[in-house]
């Protein structure tokens, strides 16, 4: 295909987001971001936060440092594809970044945007 990338640390490998999100299964391999490290952002509007059954969103802060690693999944995609991503992650504040990954890949990731 030679797609864009996508890795995932969060629910953008779930199946069921995937066919909600793409209307089908995305094929993926494993990866890691590199010169990240795992971290969490409060769910402020009570009723994402009661849909989603949790409190918290999965997320990940920079820290350049090359031990910091986050596993997850690396998929390509189509842009239109990455778009419908975007718009996904956009009703939960993230936006798209490109990172760097173990496999030398860079890829698009989401991050929180409430800063």
């Amino acid at each position: 295909m030679g797609g864009p990338l996508l890795f995932s640390y969060g629910s953008l490998q779930e199946l069921d987001v995937q066919l909600a999100t793409f209307g089908r299964a995305l094929d993926g391999a494993p990866d890691e971001l590199v010169g990240w490290q795992p971290s969490l952002v409060l769910i402020t509007d009570a009723a994402v936060a009661a849909r989603l059954g949790r409190t918290h969103h999965a997320n990940v802060t920079f820290t350049g440092r090359e031990e910091d690693r986050v596993a997850g999944t690396v998929f390509e995609v189509t842009p239109a594809e990455l778009a419908k991503a975007d718009d996904f992650e956009a009703e939960f504040l993230y936006v798209r970044a490109e990172a760097r990954l173990a496999s030398g890949r860079a890829a698009s990731i989401y991050v929180s945007d409430d800063r």
